[in-house]
C-alpha cells in the first residue's frame, strides 16, 4: 500500500462541517448523511468536507485534538518515551495534510499545528530507524509495530523488508496480497454519489 491509497483510506474519515445551505438527507451505501441546515454542525467523510469548501459551501472544523497545547504534549510525551506512544488518529498525518491544504483559513495556528505534526511524525520516524537497526542486530524474524499508524508502517516496512532480505534472502519475508493500483488522478465517482449531486443539487442556497 503506497500513500496514495492510505490517503485515500484517509478520505473516509468523518470531519465536522457548518454548511451554509439547506439539503435533506442522503443516503449511502455506508450510512446516510446529513440533513444539512445553515449554521449547523454535520460529520461528513473527509473527502465530502473537502469538495463543499472548494466550492464555498461550509467551513471545517478541524479535530478536537489538532490543538497547539494538545499537540505540544503529545510531541513531548513521544521524546521522552522510548517506545511509540498513542497518535490522536490513525490517519493523523494525512487528516493534517488535507486539512491544512484545502482548509487552513477554518485551523487556529495553522503554521504551528503543521510544524507540530513534523515535529511528532520526524520523532516516530527516528524511533522507527532505531527499532530497524535494533532488528537487525538481534537477527529478529518478526517486526511488532504498536500505535505505528498506517503511513508509519507503510513508511517502516520497505526498510524492514530490506533489512531481512540482508538477513536470511528473499524467500524469508512473506509475499503480501498485491494491492490495487495507485489511482493517478482523482478518483472518479459513480452516478448518484453525493458529491455529484451536491455539486447539481437545485436546492443548494448560499
Amino acid at each position: 500500500m503506497d500513500a496514495a491509497e492510505v490517503e485515500f483510506l484517509a478520505e473516509k474519515e468523518l470531519v465536522t462541517i457548518i454548511p451554509n445551505f439547506s439539503l435533506d438527507k442522503i443516503y449511502l451505501i455506508g450510512g446516510e448523511l446529513g440533513p444539512f441546515d445553515p449554521g449547523l454542525p454535520v460529520d461528513v467523510p473527509l473527502w465530502l468536507a473537502v469538495s463543499l469548501k472548494q466550492r464555498q459551501k461550509c467551513r471545517l472544523l478541524p479535530p478536537p485534538w489538532m490543538d497547539v497545547e494538545k499537540l505540544e504534549k503529545m510531541r513531548d510525551h513521544e521524546r521522552k518515551e522510548e517506545t511509540f506512544t498513542p497518535v490522536p488518529s490513525p490517519y493523523y498525518m494525512e487528516l493534517t495534510k488535507l486539512l491544512l491544504t484545502h482548509a487552513s483559513d477554518n485551523i487556529p495556528k495553522a503554521d504551528t499545528i503543521r510544524t507540530l505534526i513534523k515535529d511528532l511524525w520526524d520523532t516516530r520516524m527516528a524511533k522507527l530507524r532505531v527499532s530497524a537497526d535494533s532488528f537487525v542486530r538481534h537477527q529478529e524474524a518478526h517486526a511488532k509495530l504498536e500505535s505505528v499508524s498506517l503511513l508509519g508502517r507503510n513508511e517502516a516496512s520497505p526498510s524492514l523488508r530490506q533489512e531481512q532480505t540482508w538477513l536470511w534472502g528473499t524467500a524469508a519475508w512473506p509475499q503480501e496480497e498485491q494491492a490495487p493500483p495507485a489511482r493517478s488522478g482523482p478518483r472518479a465517482r459513480p452516478p448518484g454519489d453525493p458529491a455529484l449531486v451536491l455539486a447539481t443539487e437545485p436546492s443548494l442556497s448560499g
